[in-house]
């Protein structure tokens, strides 16, 4: 944006000229409304994790006798990664193996004398009791049998737990115990057992960032982010919201919510752990016409900006701008063409015209003169009054996924060409921190006077102080000097 040179304040008198006081000459500067790009961003910092992360533990216990990997190592589902000490495992296995073999052959000769028996009593050679006790061995020897196995195939399992191999296809991230070592089973410990190692599919990472209350509401899933690290400063990472967790956390009593960000991570360059700085898009207005923040102000602060600069604020009437009307106007604005903007006033009721009942004089001169209220806590108060704030409404805009962008109306002074300053309500839509977009009222080579934050300040504080010495008459301050 061009700034131009500072301009000498015109001479106009002020309230202090009626006292027969010397009018102080100040500057003020100005401003022509510029083009560009308007980004909203959301801005927070995170760190980078992967999406899955698994600890792999040893179902076996005893001691580690053989590591295939290391930290770094790339591996594959059913890869060998460990081996533990086998030889208890293998000699329960044995054992299991032989008492199968027992329980299999008194299986068999059970059945064979349940089938003898049997015959025996069609031919009427022995009773029914002692065909009846013959079917009861030949069942327990079943049941026997089916203890053997099973706990034949239980040896087995554990025979092949002493091998360990990866569950899934990534990285070894990190490596808990050495050759030597012993280690516990995960299926006979209290505590859950040894984890051996740390590994992780690194292709596709998240980050973990909260974000807070006042901005939440305006992040949804889908919308794009771009992450930056220290080790690549030169470098960005492209990501998109996967979602918002519903449970806030309230850190030193800020309120935020965990907002996860995927991201593809091919190159490998990104690791486990990395603080990442994240900014997600949340609206953009390409090429459109901007003026700074500084230079835009409530309707409530019409009088108090003419007092700064020396105008009589009983003759300033707000004018209205040149509006667009051509479809070509309209895309630029982000509002399509034949549809009114979306306004929404700022403004707060008229002065003088109703708002907040007048305070007791009476009862505020008590508490003034008790020492209750400060003269600082006075004239906030006054100032509140008046509207001390811009009372500029920041427009919900959703302009970069085609939505009509919803606006509000805003104040600027433009330099009138005799050169003095007039108030002008122009229509405004999207706004980051420095620079707000103009939908209509502004001409592009106009300008627009600008003060600086401190200066407004100032001339609140003196119409606020002002306005307390005029309530409590005589001219004289309550508080003393």
């Amino acid at each position: 944006m061009k700034k131009t040179a500072l301009l000498p304040l015109l001479a106009l008198a002020v309230a202090a000229c009626a006292r027969g006081e010397a009018v102080e000459t100040e500057t003020f500067s100005t401003v022509t409304p510029g083009s560009g790009d308007l980004e909203i961003l959301v801005e927070a910092s995170g760190s980078i994790e992967p999406i899955r992360n698994v600890e792999v533990k040893s179902l076996a216990s005893g001691e580690v006798t053989r590591l295939y990997v290391d930290v770094g190592d790339e591996v594959q589902p059913g890869d060998l990664l460990a081996e533990v000490d086998p030889r208890d495992v293998r000699t329960a296995y044995r054992q299991a193996e032989a008492d199968l073999g027992v329980a299999r052959a008194r299986l068999d000769i059970a059945r064979n004398q349940l089938q003898r028996s049997e015959d025996l009593f069609e031919a009427g050679v022995i009773t029914q009791q002692e065909v009846e006790n013959a079917r009861l061995d030949f069942q327990n020897t079943e049941a026997q049998f089916i203890r053997a196995e099973s706990s034949f195939e239980l040896t087995e399992l554990r025979l092949n737990d002493v091998t360990i191999r990866a569950p899934l296809a990534g990285t070894i991230l990190t490596k808990s115990v050495e050759e030597g070592a012993v280690i516990q089973s995960a299926s006979g410990n209290v505590s859950g057992g040894s984890v051996l190692f740390q590994m992780a599919a690194l292709e596709q990472m998240q980050v973990r960032t909260n974000i807070d209350e006042t901005d939440v509401g305006k992040i949804r899933e889908g919308l794009g982010a771009t992450l930056a690290v220290e080790a690549f400063p030169n470098q960005t990472f492209e990501g998109r919201v996967l979602k918002v967790e519903p449970q806030a956390v309230v850190q030193s009593n800020v309120v935020q919510f965990p907002v996860i960000i995927t991201l593809d991570n091919t190159g490998g360059l990104l690791k486990p752990g990395m603080n990442a700085d994240v900014k997600i898009l949340i609206d953009r207005a390409v090429d459109v016409m901007t003026v700074p923040n500084i230079a835009l102000f409530g309707e409530e602060d019409i009088a108090t900006v003419a007092m700064g600069l020396g105008l009589d604020p009983a003759t300033m009437e707000i004018s209205s701008g040149p509006t667009r009307a051509t479809a070509e106007d309209d895309a630029e604005s982000g509002v399509p063409s034949g549809e009114a903007p979306q306004t929404e006033a700022a403004a707060g009721p008229p002065r003088g015209a109703g708002g907040s009942a007048p305070p007791d004089m009476a009862a505020l001169r008590e508490r003034i003169q008790s020492g209750e209220l400060s003269r600082e806590e006075i004239a906030e108060m006054m100032r509140g009054r008046r509207g001390g704030g811009r009372g500029m409404a920041t427009p919900n805009a959703a302009g970069a996924d085609g939505a009509v962008i919803r606006t509000s109306t805003a104040i600027v002074f433009v330099l009138g060409a005799d050169g003095i300053p007039e108030p002008r309500r122009i229509v405004i839509g999207l706004t980051d921190f420095d620079n707000t977009q103009v939908v209509s009222g502004l001409e592009g080579d106009e300008s627009l006077v600008v003060l600086a934050p401190g200066q407004l300040m100032a001339q609140q504080q003196a119409a606020a102080e002002q306005e307390i010495n005029r309530r409590f008459g005589g001219g004289s301050s309550p508080f003393g000097r």
